[in-house]
């Protein structure tokens, strides 16, 4: 059985067409990018959501731009791609492959002739990012299941699966080579308040590829630990400080604490285009704080106390102490400390 068949991110009909995440379980919608606008729509309001699905979004979101700008000034389109480019940049503010994406696209566009429509060239490398996702992917897959030396059951927070990419995943790409090895019997995924990006996305994932899985509150990890029932957690990663410190979905914090108490293997799954060594520790990791109505309500409808407000922080960032184990697609940090960090960069 294939455990490789979920595309989100696709290039069609000359289109960005992603898979419109909001709509999952219940629907398999797609939603269509014509212009870079659309593609900042897509990324803000969550059709698109994972650091690596969004990173590859946005180079896709630069060949958009580009076509904009040569349809509207010809000769002259780098004038106007840039303003364009920032916008886009701006989109969502915590996952550094959003930032890295648009960098990597701006090179080439500084190497295209002014003269000559660069929309060929540009979708070139937007196609290159997406299928180096792909098969960076596969890589942290192996390394990480290899990390597992026996059948047991392991815990993930969020969705860092093939929805959070361009394909295969990043810690559900750790569980599918570990299922296909026959190391992985249950997967325990969190429900993941408020987007229950865990119920909604990860199990959808698991159930579409016949991998056996249960959902669970946020709040019953820690009992789940306790009861002996997982001797892994598997996360993924929207941005990594040059220090090892990990920033993810909101939750991850309080499940590295309670795995560590257990003594747990804590495993965090990211390309190395996630490490920024700008930022030198999580204490500068910029937190993204969305509406508080998506706490307040559900599917529109008020769930809690009239009058109530909430805090609303999307994120939260793990110690690079909690982390048992980096695993990247240049290689695994056991125990990631600022200098590990440095060489694996450096290599």
């Amino acid at each position: 059985m294939s455990v490789d068949t979920i595309r989100p991110v696709t290039w069609q009909d000359n289109m960005l067409v992603l898979m419109d995440q909001r709509y999952l379980p219940h629907q398999e919608i797609n939603f269509i990018c014509k212009t870079s606008e659309d593609a900042i729509t897509a990324i803000r309001e969550m059709v698109v959501r994972g650091a690596p699905a969004i990173g590859v979004t946005a180079a896709f979101g630069s060949v958009l731009a580009a076509r904009e700008s040569w349809s509207k000034l010809g000769g002259n389109w780098k004038r106007a791609v840039e303003p364009l480019l920032q916008d886009l940049s701006l989109a969502r503010p915590t996952a550094i492959n959003l930032i890295w994406a648009i960098d990597q696209m701006r090179l080439e566009i500084k190497s295209c002739p002014d003269e000559q429509n660069p929309e060929s060239a540009l979708l070139s490398r937007a196609m290159q990012i997406m299928n180096e996702d792909i098969a960076s992917n596969h890589k942290m897959g192996e390394l990480g299941a290899a990390l597992i030396k026996e059948p047991c059951s392991v815990l993930t927070h969020c969705n860092a699966g093939a929805l959070a990419t361009a394909g295969y995943g990043t810690a559900l790409g750790v569980i599918r080579s570990a299922y296909a090895a026959g190391k992985i019997e249950q997967v325990y995924a969190d429900e993941t308040r408020p987007w229950l990006q865990g119920a909604r996305l990860t199990a959808w994932e698991m159930v579409k590829e016949g991998i056996p899985v249960s959902l669970l509150a946020d709040g019953a990890a820690s009992w789940l630990m306790k009861k002996g029932k997982v001797s892994w957690v598997i996360v993924g990663s929207d941005r990594i400080a040059a220090n090892g410190d990990v920033a993810n979905k909101i939750g991850t914090y309080a499940i590295a604490i309670a795995a560590r108490y257990h003594g747990i293997g804590f495993m965090v799954v990211a390309p190395t285009t996630t490490i920024d060594m700008a930022v030198e520790n999580g204490d500068f990791i910029p937190i993204e704080e969305r509406n508080p109505d998506e706490l307040l309500q559900i599917a529109g409808t008020d769930s809690a106390a009239s009058g109530s407000d909430a805090w609303n922080p999307v994120f939260d960032v793990t110690p690079a102490a909690l982390v048992d184990a980096l695993v990247t697609e240049k290689g695994v940090i056991l125990k990631p400390d600022k200098q590990k960090i440095h060489d694996l960069m450096s290599s």
